[in-house]
């Protein structure tokens, strides 16, 4: 497939709460954001061009924040294994539409795949192998830590750092043609012979954990809906809080009313065998 080749992905809409306002002569301005806002966008994937380069990084960042990765060349690799991989792009749209979305050079999400082992001698793939295995050390119990460094240094079985990041409130139903247009790729590329015979595939999840009271269990809610079914078939998986490296915004309350939703990473490992009846289970579960 061409670089600038437009991928067949169902359309999906971008859709939040219905905004509700206020009558009330002393309530906030009218056109003060409620978090209640609904917003219509047809979106459609492509495969990663040079002038995603921002967008790309800017997805990254959200996942990392300040952890010591070189979040630009991540993004360069991405871009320059362009046959792999989908970004997330506005549909055509009506002259008329605000400006402001109808930027094409905007980048809502991005799905690919990049090999740890074939690329370890590229600085941020170091980086994030140090990261890993760095977090592990401190989260993870003692037999976790030693799988994810056990699996992570055994250069004869590759492994497959899996990006899935979107916009917020972009619906999960997106991830359904991504994810089956990464493994059609993947399937491609390994019948070429190119290094995407994974053993296994490791995901960075983000999810939000409601803070509780002391002694009661705390709920967990995910940015992206569909990694909640990956965490439940990981192989091997461990947590650690970034709660001191989000912004506010991330980290308290996020409307009104709402309680205090801590921010949360979980590195989660599966073996590559199970990708295909994966994304057969995160699309019933989204069409239930």
């Amino acid at each position: 497939m061409s670089a600038n080749k437009k991928k067949n992905l169902e359309q999906d809409k971008m859709d939040s709460d219905k905004e509700s306002s206020s009558s009330e002569d002393d309530g906030p301005h009218p056109d003060a954001y409620k978090g209640n806002e609904e917003i219509q966008v047809d979106f459609e994937g492509r495969n990663p061009l040079d002038i995603d380069f921002h967008g790309i990084r800017q997805l990254l960042q959200q996942l990392f924040l300040k952890a010591h990765i070189n979040l630009s060349q991540l993004s360069e690799i991405i871009i320059e294994q362009n046959y792999i991989g989908s970004v997330v792009i506005q549909s055509e749209i009506d002259e008329e539409e605000d400006d402001e979305l109808c930027d094409s050079n905007v980048i809502f999400g991005i799905t690919s795949v990049v090999n740890m082992m074939s690329k370890r001698s590229s600085k941020c793939i170091e980086e994030l192998h140090e990261f890993i295995v760095e977090k592990a050390e401190k989260n993870a119990s003692e037999d976790t830590f030693e799988q994810f460094k056990t699996i992570l240094n055994n250069v004869d079985q590759h492994v497959g750092f899996l990006i899935n990041e979107r916009f917020v409130n972009i619906p999960a139903q997106i991830s359904v043609p991504l994810l089956e247009n990464l493994y059609r790729e993947i399937k491609r590329a390994k019948e070429k012979h190119m290094p995407y015979d994974f053993k296994y595939y490791m995901i960075i999840v983000k999810f939000y954990r409601k803070k509780g009271k002391k002694n009661k269990p705390t709920e967990d809610f995910y940015s992206n809906q569909e990694e909640e079914i990956i965490c439940k078939e990981a192989q091997f998986s461990f947590e650690y809080s970034v709660e001191h490296e989000a912004d506010s915004g991330m980290s308290g309350d996020w409307l009104e009313g709402d309680s205090t939703m801590l921010p949360f990473r979980k590195v989660v490992l599966f073996e590559s065998s199970r990708l295909s009846d994966l994304i057969l289970t995160i699309k019933d579960y989204i069409n239930e």
